[in-house]
């Protein structure tokens, strides 16, 4: 097994509030992985931490073999890790291809250039050829102000795909979504982005979503992994039914 992401004995407290406690674990080359547990329970606080928007009290992070624990989001993200945000992240007065043209010119190394048509025309065809991916190319001058939640949930999930990730990570990507389109919804990410074969860590609270996409789970508790393995294992381990499911199958 190829590791792509290897952590070691990272803790993070908050006060006597423990989010994460001695986690170690490594995820694999092309690994879908469900991150599960209450609210609470450390997932969004690990997935805060992979990205760099929290460092951990001790422990290490390493992506390839090369330490990411005490780096910024901006240089954790050129190194390979994308992520989407619980509630989208969108400039909501400009349209769904503006919000990306946005995201495409953030990954400039130098000034932009605000005065080069063909940069432009650049910028907005990496724009399209992402809502496209989705099967938004209808949205793509409609503000985000006049869109569903589903939709503005894949529009978030198309800008972390911007810099084409080694790794990327989803938090809750079905939530807000209606019962009827969370397949769809979740179909249309698979999609999008299996062109990259990027490595994916969701945290998702829905176990239907869970047991049709994930081919490794994590259940979390009190900053714990209480379970590790293959969504139907994990589903019925006893310690996860009783403090992570309440049954649910």
């Amino acid at each position: 097994m190829t590791s792509i992401l290897s952590v070691r004995g990272i803790d993070k407290r908050f006060g006597a509030v423990v989010a994460a406690d001695a986690l170690n674990l490594d995820i694999a080359v092309g690994q879908r992985v469900s991150l599960i547990g209450a609210n609470g329970a450390g997932k969004t606080t690990f997935v805060n931490m992979v990205t760099g928007y929290l460092k951990p009290d001790a422990g290490s992070i390493a992506l390839e073999g090369a330490d990411i624990g005490r780096r910024s989001p901006r240089s954790v993200a050129r190194l390979g890790i994308s992520r989407s945000f619980q509630i989208p992240q969108l400039f909501i007065d400009l349209t769904a291809a503006e919000n990306l043209v946005v995201a495409v010119s953030g990954m400039r190394q130098h000034p932009l250039s605000l005065v080069s048509p063909a940069e432009a025309r650049g910028r907005r065809d990496t724009a399209l050829e992402l809502l496209a991916r989705f099967g938004l190319s209808e949205m793509a001058d409609r503000p985000i102000s006049e869109l569903a939640g589903g939709v503005r949930k894949l529009i978030d999930i198309a800008m972390a795909l911007v810099r084409r990730p080694k790794l990327l990570l989803l938090d809750e990507p079905t939530s807000g979504v209606s019962a009827e389109e969370k397949f769809a919804t979740m179909d249309r990410v698979i999609h999008a982005v299996a062109p990259d074969a990027a490595t994916i860590i969701f945290v998702e609270h829905d176990m239907e979503i869970v047991g049709r996409y994930a081919d490794r789970v994590l259940a979390f508790y009190q900053g714990r992994i209480l379970a590790d393995g293959d969504p139907r294992s994990v589903l019925q381990d006893p310690e996860v039914r009783r403090y992570v499911t309440g049954g649910a199958q």
